[in-house]
């Protein structure tokens, strides 16, 4: 397997926005992100199924997203409330066959009903811009 940065690539530790804050998600997220993960929503605002059934699941998975952070081969992102208090949702780069890199990102139900989806995503797609070294980025389920 391969990174999806080159060594020399300096990684954002996160974003910093006014209604939210991107960071590095880790297994010590695990009982809010699971939390966030049972009321997500689609960028059209449909409620979508967990990612995994349980906690102890999510650890795993929290984990494995770690892990693959640690080793520049993907990079997930936690979307957390300015304090930290909830988490908003998540961004995900992972590598792509047609593409430089692939972004999916996701909001709670209440963060959709606050307008966050739309305001995410247009951060997102500036900072992918202008701080990772992607020529050609898919915007999984939002390019059509």
């Amino acid at each position: 397997m391969y990174e999806l940065v080159a060594d020399d690539f300096d990684v954002p530790a996160g974003l910093e926005h006014e209604r939210f804050r991107l960071r590095m998600l880790t297994v010590e997220d695990v009982v809010q992100d699971f939390d966030a993960i049972c009321s997500r929503v689609d960028h059209e605002g449909a409620p979508q199924p967990p990612f995994v059934p349980t906690v102890a699941l999510n650890l795993v998975d929290l984990g494995w997203h770690q892990k693959e952070f640690e080793l520049r081969r993907s990079f997930a992102y936690t979307v957390v409330a300015p304090d930290e208090s909830e988490v908003l949702g998540c961004v995900y780069l992972y590598p792509s066959e047609t593409h430089d890199a692939r972004v999916r990102l996701w909001v709670r139900k209440s963060a959709w009903d606050e307008g966050l989806d739309p305001v995410l995503e247009a951060v997102v797609r500036e900072w992918v811009a202008t701080r990772w070294p992607f020529d050609r980025v898919a915007f999984e389920e939002r390019d059509r």
